[in-house]
């Protein structure tokens, strides 16, 4: 069923109404209704079914946005109505339209779901490891780390959306992987998923002795999620010509004065290291070849998912604050409903 092209729409959408300070609050946020114009000639009325909320936001939000704008991010939405042939009604669409529940799009911030997607697996992987999290740790691991067959790969944040997937990953291409994460509980989900090992950074006694115990002959990858002091441990166990994919930051985020801490010089310079930072949109030309393959993956049951689902939109901040201080395994996700 189709809403009435003359029917006008009312959306929620969630709103930053103070830059965050340190770590992101509830009062940070405000719930506002919109009333959503009448299709013009081209256009698309997309119905949320699934939010993602990603590191990412808390570093941009201060950069992409205004105090009073929606909330940035990527959803999975229904196409309610439309005046546009590329984008037909019933058919579902990964948007950037942010935290809001109903959007009006030109389609050129919308993109349709990989065709013939199969009904067994859920649409909601297309913000995980069929999306972003999914071509990061994909062309991340191919383009930046280069990891090959027999190599030592080092994830921290490995039990996040894109570390999980980096591990698995590495293991399809033949790696020894090494994972850290935050938790017990997390720590046997690495297991689960088939890293080589894993430990607790909150409980070893030292960084640098986990590291050598994990893989004494040292790391041939590192892909560093995390930043500060785990990043300034790691350089010093890498292997002659290793190389360093700097894809998050997310120790550092939240802090309010600039971080003091190693330099990376002597390391680089000894070990003859590579390090580049990078964001996915570098290979946006090849997306369907990295969704497609992570696709094939999943449906053969060599890259397993996991989401941390939250249900509601009334959630979303919470969700978000949540995500942040590692509450989640796996892709945080929020439905609709």
């Amino acid at each position: 069923m189709t809403l009435s092209l003359h029917r006008m729409v009312q959306s929620r959408a969630w709103t930053l109404i103070k830059h965050f300070e340190g770590a992101p609050k509830l009062s940070d946020f405000k719930l506002k209704q919109v009333q959503l114009p009448k299709l013009k000639n081209g256009e698309v009325l997309v119905e949320a079914e699934y939010f993602s909320v990603d590191p990412y936001m808390r570093a941009y939000s201060k950069t992409k946005m205004k105090e009073g704008d929606v909330m940035i991010g990527t959803q999975v939405g229904r196409v309610l109505e439309s005046s546009n042939s590329a984008f037909p009604v019933g058919s579902y669409v990964v948007s950037d339209a942010g935290w809001t529940t109903h959007s009006i799009s030109q389609g050129k911030d919308i993109t349709p779901l990989l065709p013939n997607w199969p009904d067994h697996i859920p649409k909601s992987l297309a913000l995980g490891t069929i999306g972003m999290p999914g071509l990061t740790a994909y062309f991340g691991l191919k383009e930046i780390c280069f990891a090959k067959k027999g190599e030592v790969v080092l994830v921290n944040g490995a039990a996040g959306a894109v570390g999980s997937l980096v591990g698995q990953i590495a293991k399809i291409i033949g790696c020894k992987v090494v994972g850290s994460a935050g938790s017990e509980d997390k720590v046997q989900y690495l297991k689960d998923i088939g890293f080589d090992e894993a430990f607790n950074y909150k409980t070893v006694g030292s960084l640098e002795e986990a590291l050598k115990k994990a893989s004494p002959e040292g790391y041939d990858c590192l892909f560093e999620n995390v930043g500060g002091h785990f990043a300034d441990v790691a350089l010093l166990q890498m292997k002659k010509y290793g190389r360093i994919a700097v894809c998050g930051a997310i120790a550092l985020y939240n802090d309010t004065t600039p971080r003091k801490g190693e330099y990376v010089h002597l390391p680089l310079i000894f070990q003859e290291l590579r390090m580049e930072g990078f964001v996915v949109q570098r290979w946006q030309h090849r997306y369907n070849e990295g969704l497609e393959k992570l696709m094939q993956w999943v449906v053969e049951g060599k890259l397993k998912y996991h989401e941390h689902i939250t249900k509601g939109f009334d959630n979303m901040p919470s969700a978000f604050i949540g995500m942040l201080k590692g509450d989640n395994i796996g892709k945080a996700i929020i439905t609709s409903k």
